[in-house]
This record gives C-alpha cells, sequence and structure tokens, in this order.
C-alpha cells in the first residue's frame, strides 16, 4: 500500500468519535458520561452512535448538574474505573470548578502519593460560533494555572484522535479542550494512526525571521497568515503548543533562539494570559537571544459579542496575525 493510499479524509468530529470508541474497545474500565452524551448523541455529535454500540452502562446520560457528574467522575476514577467526562461547553466547567481543582487535581498530594485520579475531561471551548458571551470563552489559560492536571489542545485531526488514548493512561487528570469552530474541519489521517505523545510541541511550519506560538483554532490562522506572509518574503515558524500544562518551554525557546522574534496568539483574554505566561519565561529563560520584544495578540477584553461581525473583530484573525507580523519585521 503506497503512502497516499494509507491516508484518509476525517472530520475532527470525527476523529474524537474514532478516540472514544477505541478507548472503549480496548479497556473495559472505560466509559463515557455528560450530557446529552447518550441518546442525543452529544451537543457536538462527538458520541453519535455510540450508545447504540456500548450500551446504556458505558454511555451514560447525566443530569443537568456539572459539580455532580464530574464528582461521580472523580469517584469512578477513584474506584479503579477509567472515566471520560464530557462537559458541554467550557463556561459550564465552572460548576464543576470545585471538584477539578479542590479535589482531582489535589487527591494526590492530600493522600500523600496514595490516590491517583485518572480522570478525562473533555469539553469545548472557543469563539466564532455566535454562542454569545456565555457559551464562546477561550479559558483553557485558567486551567493551567492549576498544579496537579495536566491541560491539552488538540488542532489536528492526529491529535484529536491520538491525544484521548495518551490521556487515558496518565494516572492523574487530564483536560482536553475541544474548539467547537474545528469539528467541521477536515484533515487527513493514517489508516493505522493510534496514540500521539502529549508532552511536546509541534514545529508545523519552519522559518528564519519570526517565531509565531499559538495552539488551537488559532493555529490555522497562524498558518494562513504565515502563508501570505511568505509570499511577501516573511518566513514565520509557526509553533502549536498542543500541551498547555505542562508547557514544552525546549520547542519555543529553541525556536527563539533561531529566529530572534516572538509573536504569541491567544485566544484566551490578554491579561493574566497563557500568553503572558509564555511571554514571562521566554523573557526569563531567552532574553539575550531576542532582537525585539516579544509581541502578543489576544481576544479583544471584551464578553464575546453575539453578532457575528462583532465577535469576528473581537478575536485575532488571520489578516490580524499577519499585520502584527508585519509591523514587528518593519519595526524591529
Amino acid at each position: 500500500m503506497n503512502q497516499q493510499s494509507a491516508m484518509r479524509t476525517i472530520t475532527y468530529r470525527e476523529a474524537v468519535r474514532e478516540a472514544i470508541r477505541e478507548a472503549l474497545q480496548r479497556d473495559e474500565r472505560v466509559f463515557l458520561m455528560g450530557e446529552d452524551v447518550g441518546h442525543y448523541g452529544g451537543c457536538y455529535a462527538v458520541s453519535k452512535g455510540l450508545l447504540a454500540e456500548f450500551g446504556p452502562e458505558r454511555i451514560r446520560d447525566t443530569p443537568l448538574s456539572e459539580s455532580g457528574f464530574v464528582g461521580a467522575g472523580i469517584g469512578a476514577a477513584l474506584g479503579g474505573m477509567r472515566p471520560i467526562v464530557e462537559v458541554m461547553t467550557v463556561n459550564f466547567s465552572l460548576l464543576a470548578l470545585d471538584q477539578i481543582l479542590n479535589n482531582g487535581a489535589t487527591l494526590l498530594h492530600m493522600s500523600g502519593g496514595q490516590f491517583n485520579v485518572p480522570l478525562v475531561i473533555r469539553m469545548a471551548t472557543g469563539a466564532g460560533k455566535q454562542l454569545a458571551a456565555q457559551h464562546a470563552h477561550s479559558l483553557e489559560g485558567w486551567y493551567a494555572h492549576i498544579p496537579g492536571i495536566r491541560v491539552l489542545s488538540p488542532a489536528t485531526v492526529e491529535d484529536a484522535r491520538g491525544m484521548l488514548w495518551s490521556a487515558l493512561e496518565d494516572p492523574d487528570p487530564v483536560l482536553i479542550f475541544e474548539n467547537n469552530t474545528l469539528y467541521n474541519m477536515e484533515g487527513t489521517l493514517a489508516a493505522d494512526a493510534g496514540p500521539v505523545d502529549i508532552d511536546t510541541a509541534r514545529v508545523r511550519r519552519p522559518g528564519g525571521d519570526l517565531t509565531l506560538i499559538t495552539y488551537s483554532a488559532s493555529l490555522f490562522k497562524s498558518l494562513e497568515a504565515a502563508e501570505v506572509l511568505a509570499g511577501e518574503g516573511i518566513e514565520v515558524e509557526v509553533i502549536d503548543l498542543r500541551s498547555l500544562r505542562p508547557l514544552d518551554d525546549a520547542t519555543y525557546l529553541a525556536s527563539v533562539a533561531r529566529t530572534h522574534r516572538v509573536l504569541i496568539v491567544d485566544e484566551g483574554w490578554r491579561s493574566g494570559s497563557l500568553s503572558a505566561e509564555i511571554s514571562a519565561r521566554i523573557m526569563e529563560q531567552g532574553f539575550y537571544d531576542l532582537d525585539q520584544p516579544v509581541q502578543r495578540l489576544c481576544t479583544a477584553e471584551v464578553p464575546i459579542p453575539y453578532a457575528h461581525h462583532m465577535e469576528a473583530a473581537a478575536l485575532p484573525q488571520a489578516a490580524t496575525i499577519a499585520e502584527a507580523v508585519r509591523r514587528m519585521m518593519t519595526h524591529g
């Protein structure tokens, strides 16, 4: 079989569904629970068909109580199961923050190393679908602040397919943030695709003029901007963080040492953001590699608007990314 025929086209949604199906098939301890994951097939149709395939013991619809079913997931993990808990959107996870922060993230420490919590929590994040101010924010940077958990942000179909199994093998809680604008995105995936590394960032496009650090849906806007800039003679190196906690400092610091300029694109708000943390780490560990200050492009500090044109204006876009790079190259 040649390499081309070994690849197939798949949507991000289908890749996540395949990952869940494989996990259920490989390990009888794995089950999925959350609001509308069963009969309805999931708010974003990720779990469609899984109830008929695996039954209600392993595809469990829950009451509308995030604190309750995330707590139940923690209890199941403590009891030897490998639960995948789906929280419909990131804002709803705030209703379970006590369970995630005060229980899931701390029990290993508070038990003196006796009790691991092998729990995976999946949730949709991000803006761009006109879901308005209560459903469209990117709060993954908040969770990246918390010791005791791992935070993943798959952007590609390969990572959407492969990160889940790696997460389920982690003895501690793992939060996976799936940007809702990516579910319909198509990509190519190897027929024999399996688990992927969840420790390292990836250079998605090499370049020597400027390092662009980003993650999730902003990766594709960044790659689009890099393609436009290449036509103008500016070669941008695009780095996909993939893991937001722990951060892979080595990969982006090595890039900074080559390019000497950095732009961080972060769909979170600027103040106290993940981009601020990365900027500080670069200043602490790579200051003498910089030819100019680190720059950041983030979401406007407003509740996400409902109106489509206002929502688009609030978010980093390919055009605004390209313009930020041009300014840096002109004034650097």
